[in-house]
């Protein structure tokens, strides 16, 4: 299929496609005219990739994990793990300054309602 038809399927933009493809985390065929053209797999990879940025995930991090879905093996399995479980860490400092953040801003909003009640 063509990208545009992927794209459309997918719910991508072609911009997408071509940057998964310039990431090296998709790959396609090349016409004697030089359009892409994608197998019926591709599909389920660009949402398998969807799927991985939803998780919060970098197209390096995705590249780091696809050997393991690619050609799986315990080495390929074993650093996918390990590398997951580095993003989950991350994710979770993250989350904590999130609720931090939100905290903080939580006060200035009490501050603030304190103040104008005060000023009624």
């Amino acid at each position: 299929m063509r990208i545009g038809v992927l794209a459309e399927r997918a719910g991508v933009s072609v911009r997408a496609l071509r940057y998964y493809e310039e990431q090296g985390l998709l790959a396609s065929a090349r016409s004697a005219g030089g359009q892409r053209h994608y197998t019926e797999d591709a599909l389920e990879r660009v949402r398998f990739l969807q799927w991985l940025y939803a998780a919060g995930l970098s197209s390096r991090t995705i590249a780091e994990l696809l050997p393991c879905v690619d050609s799986p093996s315990d080495d390929n399995t074993d650093a996918a793990f390990a590398r997951m479980i580095e993003e989950r860490e991350r994710l979770d400092a993250h989350i904590g300054e999130l609720i931090h953040a939100r905290d903080v801003l939580d006060g200035l909003i009490a501050g603030n309602r304190a103040h104008r009640n005060a000023s009624a």
